[in-house]
């Protein structure tokens, strides 16, 4: 049948209505985003700041007109840093929220029951609070992207500074762990950096140990006060209640070591909870501080309150961002296979750290820098050099 022109403009008129509806319709549809993460309970500081932090960058994109004309939406789950309630959690985000990705989860415990999940729905895991071995194969899994550098990297520039600027033996070094997979992995990382040293006997270097979720720390201290280790050192893998407890308690006992913490801890409540006792901590960072100059930071700081500010917040808004960025470079039609294929073929991912983030199908984490900090009148401070700790006995 041949269209009159009437009829053919007619019919170009009804397509283009209905082109501009779609077009509208998808403006109005929200980009959903998932998150499952301590809300609530003693690791809340962990999920409540990657939130708040994921959330700012969020903000700032829906306030420029959103990613491809969709405003950004993030649902958060609590799941109490508890595995058990972080699977249904993780489910439910997929399969009736129906979220694009799932963003800034935090612990190793709940990662390793949300990255099968993950996998096997084939909905991209991107910037998980943990820095644990099961979010980092080789090769790694498709669908996990981590913005963050691993324990290993942490506790590789712990056994570097305390051993290559301060000269304690490696001998003379011991740990604190969580007992769980997150403590398993910074321990593994800690041994691993001291046998590239050569110290082929770390695993087997004193090793104290507390439940998750208490403040047991009273047996785990006990093993390594013993008059015959001395140790000069301490790295700590855990949470800062119970960790800010070990060094309050540890310092009454005359353990006169450097306690050293990685990111996990949270810097600012460790120096908190414990008080006069933690000045001269160490706590490894994985994002700058959020004093720092530059373009991420100055960001950050231009609409989050300085009483507000934390190294959790700011990693949050670095994974929010690197969610934005990866989305730009795919494109608005883009699924999560598109989304995952994008970033693999190295599309540059600025996220205002001066430097170009890029992934591969062989390199799924944007950052391995490690930033030292260290608690000096209740505050974290840039650590410059270990050398400024002094020489501990």
């Amino acid at each position: 049948m041949t269209l009159s022109r009437r009829q053919f403009g007619q019919a170009l008129g009804v397509a283009g209505s209905a082109l501009v509806m779609r077009g509208r319709a998808r403006a109005a549809e929200k980009l959903r985003v998932g998150m499952t993460s301590a809300l609530t309970g003693p690791a809340s500081t962990l999920g409540l700041g990657m939130k708040a932090g994921i959330e700012t960058a969020f903000a700032q994109v829906n306030a420029a007109g959103g990613l491809h004309g969709r405003q950004v939406e993030l649902i958060a789950l609590d799941d109490g840093y508890e595995p058990g309630r972080a699977a249904p959690n993780m489910r439910k985000l997929i399969d009736v929220d129906r979220v694009f990705a799932v963003l800034g989860n935090a612990g190793t415990p709940t990662a390793a029951v949300t990255v099968p999940i993950a996998n096997e729905k084939k909905i991209p895991l991107i910037g998980a609070f943990t820095g644990a071995g099961l979010l980092r194969k080789n090769p790694p899994d498709r669908y996990v992207i981590n913005y963050r550098a691993s324990y290993a990297q942490e506790t590789a520039e712990m056994i570097r500074g305390l051993v290559s600027e301060l000269h304690i033996p490696p001998a003379r070094i011991a740990f604190f762990t969580q007992n769980d997979a997150y403590g398993d992995s910074g321990h593994a990382g800690g041994v691993k950096a001291l046998q590239a040293l050569g110290y082929a006997e770390a695993k087997w270097l004193p090793h104290g140990r507390y439940p998750r979720n208490t403040v047991d720390v009273e047996e785990g201290l006990a093993r390594l006060i013993d008059p015959r280790l001395h140790p000069s050192a301490v790295i700590m893998v855990g949470a800062y209640r119970p960790c800010a407890k070990f060094i309050r308690l540890a310092r009454k006992d005359g353990l006169r070591a450097v306690f050293v913490n990685v990111s996990f801890v949270v810097g600012e409540a460790l120096a908190k909870e414990a008080g006069p006792a933690g000045d001269g901590v160490v706590v490894t960072q994985v994002v700058p501080h959020y004093e720092a100059h530059l373009a991420a930071t100055r960001d950050y700081c231009a609409v989050v309150p300085a009483a507000a500010r934390t190294f959790i917040s700011l990693e949050g808004f670095l994974v929010g961002r690197a969610f934005i960025e990866g989305m730009k470079a795919a494109g608005p039609d883009a699924d999560q296979e598109k989304f995952i294929s994008t970033l693999e073929k190295g599309a540059p991912i600025d996220l205002g750290l001066g430097v170009t983030h890029r992934l591969s199908p062989q390199v799924h984490q944007l950052s391995d820098r490690v930033w030292p900090t260290v608690i000096r009148g209740g505050k974290l401070l840039p650590l410059g050099s270990w050398r400024d700790l002094g020489r501990t006995a």
